[in-house]
């Protein structure tokens, strides 16, 4: 039985971004919840992207005969997502590499409960097809638009410090990605540093040029992270665990479908499919245990931050990391 759908925007979620909210009520009767036990009351609110997992799991049918509600949020970016995480208005959604470092510097009540590796294609740095910036070294002196504390944000701190440039000296403009698509297609910008979908939306709607793209510049992880709340609440960790579950399988389906993919990808959001189709197949997530070698990565990335003053200090990345749900990796991707 497909799940019923209707609209709800909570007031907290409001004030953080212009979220839109879906309730998916999970499919059967009261026994059925029973049997998957005992989550027929359990809300799992979960924070979406225009990166689409709620598009993903639809698709991939793991949203059929969901024992649980859960609740979708969408947000522009992983930042304001993790903001909602911290304000107990979302228990879990999925962020690129640096959202979770910047929440941990703010000493958000959040923890890094899956991860999953992607192609460093989907994260780069743009500039128009007829720039004359032909190489990193040439952003020095230039303006460059990015979303503050996003995984782009991450991946531009590394293209510049390879480059031997500071942050102070180039003009950065932190917008969200709308805006940033807007001031990038008219010209008021001269690179832009963005991951997918926004990438392919640049390269079909101003035909952008990747100047560089996140090989060789950091890792390319990203992340499922939830609310403490949520992980020491037994019914919600359990409706969590469920989930993530569905999201393993989701990602495995996503590898053998990836027009399957692009086409729900794009009527979930309203993006072209010709968008959605490169951005798929630019993805290629390959799961990863939360293990010692991916919190020291973590913890260079929020060395670096620190190192150039865009926070604080460094937080120490392991204690925002829950490995308790780590035997998913094997037990879904069949490993």
């Amino acid at each position: 039985m497909t799940p019923k759908t209707h609209a709800h925007l909570p007031a907290p979620i409001a004030a953080l971004s212009t979220a839109l909210v879906l309730l998916l009520t999970g499919a059967g009767c009261a026994a059925g919840a029973d049997e998957a036990g005992g989550l027929g009351d359990v809300v799992l609110r979960v924070g979406d992207q225009i990166d689409g997992a709620q598009a993903l799991l639809d698709a991939a049918g793991e949203l059929d005969d969901v024992p649980y509600t859960i609740e979708w949020s969408t947000f522009t970016a992983g930042p304001p997502l993790l903001e909602a995480v911290n304000a107990d208005a979302v228990d879990v959604g999925q962020v690129g590499n640096t959202p979770p470092v910047f929440a941990a510097a703010a000493g958000s009540d959040m923890r890094i409960v899956a991860a999953f590796e992607s192609s460093p294609d989907g994260t780069s740095i743009l500039v128009p097809p007829d720039s004359d910036i032909d190489d990193p070294g040439d952003l020095a002196g230039r303006s460059i638009a990015v979303t503050k504390g996003s995984s782009a944000h991450g991946q531009l701190l590394g293209v510049l410090d390879a480059a031997g440039i500071g942050f102070d000296q180039v003009d950065v403009d932190y917008v969200q990605p709308a805006d940033a698509l807007a001031a990038f297609s008219e010209g008021r910008t001269d690179a832009w540093a963005v991951w997918d979908p926004y990438i392919a939306q640049a390269q079909d709607r101003a035909d952008a040029r990747i100047l560089v793209n996140a090989d060789g510049y950091g890792n390319t992880f990203t992340f499922q992270v939830a609310a403490t709340d949520a992980l020491e609440d037994p019914a919600r960790a359990a409706a969590l665990e469920d989930y993530l579950s569905r999201v393993h399988r989701a990602v495995r389906w996503s590898a053998d479908h990836p027009d399957d993919y692009a086409a729900a990808w794009s009527e979930h959001t309203g993006l072209p499919e010709q968008v959605t189709r490169i951005a798929a197949e630019r993805r290629s997530p390959v799961p990863r245990p939360i293990d010692d070698a991916l919190i020291a990565s973590e913890q260079d990335l929020a060395d670096a931050f620190a190192r150039a003053g865009e926070i604080p200090a460094a937080p120490t990345m392991a204690d925002y990391v829950d490995q308790r749900f780590n035997d998913l990796v094997s037990a879904d991707i069949g490993a």
